[in-house]
């Protein structure tokens, strides 16, 4: 009895198939070349109702915050002597207060000293008591919520929950680092005049922590 072997069949590669898989590759090279990846804010925007600290930072700081802590700012001499008379008239009259602590728009000029180990810089300021620290933060790390608090248009009852709240005060600090202390040659500030425009949060007294939203070097 012989037995039979089976050989495989060929395909045959006829013209109406060479045409279709020639239309899918096609089609597949296409889809490739359209497709974008997205960061992670962009995909966070790409959900329909969902939130981007980060562009809401980007939309609001230097179009409506920087403007607002600008037109808001006293010489911070002025804001310090009213402080140290009556706290409570100086945050009405000055400060915006936010939870506990009022928060001050301040400007003013002085001597820049290098930044501490904490990102810091000591600037001396005419006027100003001799035990009063003036500290400007230079970052990289920007520390507290003063430029989010600092016009009192930035609410908690605009966001969903506290999570967003918080993140958009650390994007904003990050515009802060990004757009303003990115123009600044931290390497030479020291001994130059210096002439700061920013937000501080009074906690202490004894020192006074300011973020800054326009530093001006002079030659």
């Amino acid at each position: 009895m012989s037995t039979a072997t089976s050989t495989p069949k060929k395909t045959r590669f006829t013209p109406a198939r060479l045409i279709t898989a020639a239309a899918v590759l096609v089609l597949l090279i296409l889809m490739l070349l359209s497709t974008k990846i997205l960061t992670g804010d962009e995909a966070t925007n790409a959900v329909p109702g969902s939130f981007s600290p980060a562009s809401f930072a980007q939309e609001k700081f230097a179009s409506e915050i920087v403007p607002d802590i600008e037109q808001r700012a006293t010489d911070l001499v002025t804001v310090h002597e009213a402080i140290a008379k009556d706290p409570d008239a100086a945050a009405e009259q000055y400060g915006v207060v936010s939870g506990t602590s009022p928060v001050y728009s301040v400007k003013f000029t002085g001597t820049a000293a290098q930044p501490d180990a904490n990102g810091q810089m000591p600037v001396e300021v005419e006027g100003m008591p001799s035990d009063v620290a003036v500290l400007v933060q230079m970052g990289p790390a920007i520390n507290g919520t003063s430029i989010r608090d600092a016009t009192g248009k930035v609410q908690f009852s605009q966001f969903k929950n506290q999570i967003d709240y918080q993140n958009v005060g650390a994007e904003l600090n990050k515009q802060v680092r990004d757009t303003v202390l990115a123009q600044v040659d931290m390497a030479t500030l020291a001994g130059k005049e210096v002439s700061v425009t920013g937000a501080f949060t009074l906690v202490n007294p004894q020192a006074y922590i300011i973020t800054p939203v326009k530093i001006d070097v002079a030659p």
